[in-house]
């Protein structure tokens, strides 16, 4: 499953992350971030998976139906 622009800002925000710091959990650039959270360009499949792995270590769950937050975020 390739995870949205939507369900990106949705669970940064239930994990209460800025975008510096997904862009630092996932090891990519920031721009990156705020381009596909617009929607002003799709990044590479690896860049997502990459997104989507941070995202999910620190406790969200992408589903079908969007996102959930399984644990209490960790704080970084």
């Amino acid at each position: 499953m390739t995870i949205s622009a939507a369900q990106c800002r949705a669970a940064r925000a239930m994990v209460e992350w800025s975008r510096d710091q997904l862009a630092e959990a996932a090891a990519v650039s920031k721009r990156t971030i705020v381009d596909f959270e617009r929607g002003a360009r799709a990044p590479q499949r690896s860049t997502l998976a990459a997104i989507q792995r941070a995202l999910e270590d620190a406790g969200v769950r992408f589903t079908e139906a969007g996102v959930e937050l399984l644990d209490k975020p960790p704080h970084r």
